[in-house]
């Protein structure tokens, strides 16, 4: 975990406070609800899909929160809904958490161990004739849920308990088919808040588990599964994104009627919402299994595995998670603060490396053909202690496309016939003569001179270099490479608003792969996911699933340019 993250005993005041620390802060204290307990919190995520930047808001709360009271996070697989669950969705949460820099030791859980219990809490419940058996259709169930001013209503609500524990023991027994009966908790049917109004607590459903395969028939619904779930394992404090705030009095109600060793403290906080970006999971895996991106782990996908495969580092999310801070209140986040992030970490530890993506001959005429020499360049400006690299030159040499204009534009520095003195980066000075041409017109060549005695770029008489520094790759030992470049999945700012089909929200521009990039020799055993700055072009990595020794493919992380005001 990052160090302003520290461990912190109960009776040391945390560095920093959001109000979900102050309430923690308040509970541990003397005469607190959990005075004298290590706090104890849980990260519960459902196995029917890969997370995303969204859920590492939550994971970020629940793990960081622990460690910073000296306490401990449960991981729990929260299994309770088995149509979309999948055992490949447990291992890539695992590797998520891991990759951000959590661990939960030996306290992992899936909800779906404790269905036994939860049964015999229902069965506790009917007894108490706190729940029932009821056979309202879905269209009843909603035609008497009544509205503000009509309270719901059941004419199974005064069904005798010993009818409703034989009704409910022949649902287990999967003697009815789905949607005949539902078990509900009796609660309050004129409650203003909804949730309360005799909430379905149970339902039949005939679909094999990931785990339990068919021994379930009937499975517990969220809200009852959730707080019996905490409880069990003993957690003081369950932190929930702020939908489910109006829930809070059903999970209190079930923790206080069912028999359970702890009784936790539900505290709600806002979801973390990003522009250009859809965060519905059934969203995401429609652009999965329909094909507008390749995976879940599709570099432009808003999933941790994604953003991990397009080059972003654990503690530039950490980062954008903690700089965005904890609230009640519901916002929406800038994409580009995300990148900021990411820009500020690898400034600082990438790697630099020269890398030409569009690349157009340049023969340098007054250097000596098959003579070749090597400099050093420097990997990495911001840190001394990274060395330098050695880079080889000969008379000819790749540069970008864009680096050279037959007719130069206003302002235009670089390169250009009769144009001023430019810097090749760690070389030489060299002034643009002429071009060569194929017959449609296109430019194949660029002609140039070199200053013999600028060696490294600084002219041997001091005299002032009007044009701009370039980079470039030596054609003799250059390495070809893939390059993708990606932008926002989304041309919408806000693909998920009002009517919107968020299909049509898609940017077609969002992947452009380029290839034959011409790279500097050093790059020729980058390993999957090593980062690189390529000068004047962005941040980059390579691809951890196509890239290799012989077939490099790069990523685009992010480009250099940073529009974002902090």
């Amino acid at each position: 975990m990052s160090e302003d993250i520290k461990a912190v005993t109960e009776n040391e005041a945390p560095e920093s406070q959001n109000f979900i620390h102050q309430f923690i802060q308040e509970d541990i204290a003397p005469g607190g609800r959990f005075a004298g307990m290590q706090v104890h919190t849980r990260f519960p995520p459902e196995p029917n899909g890969y997370l995303h930047i969204g859920h590492c808001k939550a994971l970020i709360i629940d793990f960081g929160t622990a460690e910073k009271f000296g306490g401990i996070c449960n991981l729990r697989m929260d299994d309770t809904n088995p149509s979309k669950e999948d055992e490949e969705y447990v291992e890539a949460i695992k590797e998520d958490i891991r990759w951000l820099g959590f661990d939960w030791d030996d306290r992992f859980y899936y909800a779906s161990d404790y269905f036994e219990r939860m049964y015999d809490c229902a069965v506790e419940l009917i007894k108490k004739g706190l729940a029932y058996v009821c056979e309202l259709t879905p269209e009843q169930f909603k035609e008497y849920r009544g509205d503000v001013n009509t309270p719901a209503r059941s004419p199974w609500r005064d069904r005798p308990v010993e009818e409703s524990l034989d009704l409910f023991a022949r649902m287990r027994a999967g003697e009815f088919p789905e949607g005949k009966y539902t078990l509900r908790a009796k609660i309050d049917l004129e409650s203003g808040n909804f949730n309360m109004r005799d909430p379905v607590i149970y339902r039949i459903n005939h679909t094999s588990h990931h785990r339990q395969g068919d021994k379930w028939c009937i499975y517990p619904m969220y809200d009852f599964a959730h707080p019996l779930e905490d409880a069990f394992e003993g957690n003081t404090h369950s932190l929930c994104s702020l939908e489910f705030e109006n829930h809070r009095p059903l999970y209190d109600w079930v923790i206080a009627n069912c028999p359970v060793p702890a009784k936790p403290r539900q505290i709600e906080f806002a979801r973390l919402g990003i522009n250009y970006t859809v965060m519905s999971k059934r969203k995401l895996r429609k652009l999965v299994e329909e094909g507008y991106v390749s995976g879940w782990d599709d570099p432009r996908m808003p999933t941790l595995c994604g953003l991990r495969r397009r080059g972003y580092t654990p503690s530039a999310i950490r980062n954008f998670t903690e700089r965005n801070g904890v609230s009640k209140a519901a916002s929406t986040v800038e994409f580009g603060f995300l990148e900021h992030c990411l820009r500020e970490d690898l400034n600082d530890h990438a790697q630099r490396a020269m890398a030409v993506l569009r690349p157009v001959k340049l023969t340098i005429t007054n250097y000596p053909e098959g003579q070749s020499e090597t400099f050093a360049v420097e990997n990495n400006p911001n840190d001394p202690q990274a060395g330098t690299r050695p880079v080889t030159f000969s008379r000819h040499l790749y540069v970008e496309a864009d680096d050279f204009l037959e007719t130069p534009i206003p302002k235009y520095k670089r390169l250009y016939p009769e144009g001023p003195e430019c810097r090749l980066k760690g070389a030489y000075l060299i002034q643009c003569t002429g071009c060569v041409k194929d017959e449609q017109g296109n430019v194949t060549e660029i002609l140039a001179t070199y200053d013999p005695e600028s060696k490294g770029g600084n002219p041997a008489d001091g005299r002032k270099v009007k044009g701009a520094t370039i980079h470039w790759v030596d054609a003799a030992t250059a390495v070809d490479a893939q390059v993708r470049l990606y932008d926002n999945l989304f041309a919408d700012e806000n693909p998920d608003g009002g009517d919107k089909d968020f299909l049509e929200c898609l940017n077609p521009g969002s992947l452009e792969v380029l290839e034959g990039c011409k790279l500097e020799a050093s790059l020729a055993n980058a390993q999957p996911s090593d980062r690189f700055q390529f000068l004047r072009l962005g941040y980059f990595c390579a691809d951890s699933k196509d890239s290799e020794p012989g077939k490099l493919v790069f990523n685009r992380s992010v480009s250099l340019k940073d529009g974002f005001k902090k």
